[in-house]
């Protein structure tokens, strides 16, 4: 049901891409909306870019993650060695559906949230959704200290990471409405980048006004 529910706006990016081709910066607007979600790669940014967003745009932040370790009193790695990714995930879409349900949010959900179909569902109807593209070489650097990501765990990071991003960026690109390529810049730099852009490009929807 959640993919039916997806289709008409599926439908709509498949119409704008072919009419405006590809480019190296694309939107697709989702108006109206209250809520701004970013997906993308780990290392992409999603968390200190998106906590710089909320500021500015004069909303609350909200990493799912956080919101996992939050409800479970158990941080990722831990849920990951006593349930495995599978239970993770599980958690991962309820909390998800959760968070997706409030009236005017920014989050930053997690790398792998996009590969449920029933996640991309909620994220492509609730909000506008913003792709922060890195490549491999950026992630391996960013990441280079990081031994706490369950996923890193691999005797070959490059091979691990390319076969994340072969995965997942057809799932990205499914559902974004803006995709911000790969850059160079400072995160406080590529937060105004977006702002610049989400300024121009999302329409924002008035909050729900309480009973």
């Amino acid at each position: 049901m959640a993919a039916l529910a997806l289709l008409p706006a599926l439908l709509k990016k498949a119409r704008a891409q072919w009419h405006h081709g590809p480019s190296l910066e694309s939107v697709i607007s989702l108006n109206p909306s209250r809520n701004l979600f970013l997906i993308g790669p780990m290392g992409a940014g999603k968390t200190t870019v998106g906590k710089r967003l909320a500021a500015h745009f004069g909303l609350p932040f909200m990493d799912l993650d956080a919101e996992i370790e939050a409800h479970t009193g158990a941080d990722v790695p831990l849920i990951f060695d006593i349930e495995g990714e599978p239970g993770f995930r599980r958690r991962e879409s309820a909390l998800l559906a959760e968070c997706s349900a409030r009236d005017g949010v920014v989050l930053a959900t997690g790398g792998g949230a996009i590969l449920d179909t029933n996640n991309r569902g909620l994220l492509a109807a609730r909000g506008f959704v913003v792709w922060l593209q890195t490549d491999v070489a950026q992630q391996l650097q960013r990441l280079e200290r990081d031994r706490h990501r369950p996923l890193l765990q691999s005797a070959d990071r490059r091979e691990r990471l390319e076969a994340m991003a072969h995965a997942r960026n057809p799932l990205y690109a499914e559902i974004a409405d803006l995709t911000v390529p790969s850059h160079a810049h400072t995160p406080a730099q590529a937060a105004e980048h977006v702002a610049q852009e989400l300024e121009r490009r999302w329409h924002r929807m008035p909050q729900a006004r309480s009973a």
